[in-house]
């Protein structure tokens, strides 16, 4: 059975079963209310006989007399009977002188009035019996009989009777218009779900990830399902270009260097005779290859979660004089000065491995991008609880249409010079990555013509006999089209 029809039933039903509780009050309080106005008329009915009854007491013998002649009772519907206490007649009206005994005989062994409904000839009869007490000379009180005064109760039970018809009949109604109007509503209400399948099967048949799901607005659940989902497809979709554009690449960065490997292997072949320049060549494109696909395979450990960060208090200036020290051969080989520069002691948090990968990457680009005789400038500062290391340089600088790209896997400024320098686009990728992972980020500021700042921000160790997070912050390295001046700690290069 479909949620539709699931929804109309239960909602049906539930609603009737409501009409039908109420229904069944109102018979109820209706049924009390007609017995209580009889009731009440039986009582009235009774305290008229009993004040005009007569009681004469001699020894023994007590008798009971009652006028003869009574307007209460010369209708059909009033009747009244009085008896003795043991069920002997003693008087009753003249619309009961066919009725022996008493109006209702399981009434007559009370000692208190009490009301009793029974039927005779197929009649409905309420009957109110009140016991009758008669004063005795010096002996007290004593039960000398009842008195029961009926009432045909037909009509109030037909009222009754009729009223649960109508309840029943309209209990029925009730649910088929409650199961009409439940179809009808669902079947509005569940449209968009439809809909939603409709689209879904279009886009997974046809591969149509640019397609949406219908949105009005509504904010409801159906509204709130509708946006989760486009915002899903919104997502598959960037990661199914994403993979397009990543198997392009792949297969764009490797054709190269094996169209360079197959054209110097055949010369060489061709020649018959050994090449060192060819060989140099190939030895360069395989490390190129090798050095791509180690970086594709760390991104792919990456995004599955397997790669694992250690986390060491790590000393941020020792890290940083490790890696000035590492690049001393590029300073020669690119003709660029790299410096020390405001060099404050920090600690961190982190992978000493994964740290240090990351500021290599940022000072490696820094060298490559920057022209013979300009400089890179290394700088580490705390701002509040955060840790922030500054890799600046004299470069050319980036546009800003590219900087919103500029963490993209394979994505170039430039992409012959990324091309002849060596690098796939992965070097950033895998630095915002660490930065990440590290939970801090990675920012770049450039302006064409005057360099590039990347900054570095990771949380740090709070030292409390010498930090304070509500310290004044060190202000941001900011861009300068001048050459940075030489540190005066005696660390530069």
């Amino acid at each position: 059975m479909s949620i539709r029809l699931r929804l109309t039933f239960i909602y049906a039903s539930i609603l009737t079963g409501f009409f039908l509780c109420f229904g069944f009050f109102v018979y109820f309080v209706a049924r009390s209310t007609l017995i209580s106005a009889v009731d009440e008329s039986l009582q009235t009915t009774t305290n008229q006989v009993l004040g005009a009854a007569e009681v004469f007491s001699s020894g023994d013998i007590t008798l009971l007399t009652f006028p003869k002649e009574m307007n209460l009772f010369q209708t059909a519907t009033v009747f009244m009977t009085a008896v003795d206490t043991q069920g002997q007649v003693l008087a009753r009206s003249a619309n009961l002188n066919n009725f022996p005994g008493p109006l209702d005989s399981a009434s007559i062994s009370q000692t208190e009035p009490v009301f009793s409904t029974i039927t005779h000839y197929n009649r409905l009869l309420r009957v109110y019996t009140y016991p009758l007490i008669a004063q005795q000379d010096g002996e007290g009180v004593q039960l000398i009989g009842y008195l029961q005064v009926a009432q045909l109760a037909d009509s109030y039970q037909q009222a009754l009777n009729q009223l649960s018809t109508i309840l029943l009949i309209s209990g029925g109604g009730v649910f088929f218009f409650f199961l009409l109007l439940g179809t009808i509503t669902t079947q509005s209400l569940l449209r968009p779900l439809e809909e939603i399948t409709a689209v879904a099967l279009q886009i997974s048949r046809a591969d149509d990830l640019g397609r949406r799901l219908p949105d009005n607005g509504s904010r409801d659940e159906i509204g709130r399902l509708t946006l989760a989902l486009n915002q899903t497809f919104e997502r598959i979709e960037k990661l199914f270009r994403a993979q397009q554009r990543l198997l392009a690449d792949v297969s764009h960065e490797l054709r190269t260097p094996l169209t360079t490997l197959r054209g110097n292997i055949d010369l060489m072949r061709r020649m018959g005779e050994y090449d060192p320049e060819a060989l140099d060549i190939i030895q360069d494109e395989l490390k190129r290859m090798t050095r791509l696909v180690g970086d594709l395979l760390m991104l792919a450990r990456a995004d599955g979660g397997s790669l694992p960060i250690m986390h060491h208090e790590l000393e941020l200036d020792t890290l940083l004089l490790d890696v000035y020290r590492q690049v001393q051969p590029l300073q020669q080989q690119y003709g660029v000065q790299v410096h020390l520069q405001e060099i404050i002691p920090m600690r961190i948090m982190g992978d000493q491995d994964r740290i240090k990968q990351l500021l290599l990457i940022l000072v490696d680009n820094a060298i490559k991008y920057t022209p013979r005789g300009g400089e890179v400038r290394l700088s580490a500062q705390p701002n509040g609880r955060e840790a922030w290391v500054g890799v600046q340089d004299t470069g050319p600088g980036i546009a800003a249409e590219h900087l919103p790209h500029l963490f993209e896997r394979f994505y170039r400024v430039d992409k012959a010079r990324s091309r002849a320098h060596g690098g796939a686009g992965l070097g950033l990728s895998i630095a915002k990555w660490i930065a990440e992972a590290h939970g801090g980020r990675l920012e770049v500021t450039s302006n064409v013509g005057q360099g590039s700042l990347f900054a570095i921000k990771l949380p740090r160790v709070m030292d409390t006999a010498l930090d304070s997070p509500t310290a004044e912050p060190f202000a941001s390295p900011s861009l300068s089209a001048k050459p940075m001046p030489h540190p005066t700690r005696g660390m530069g290069a």
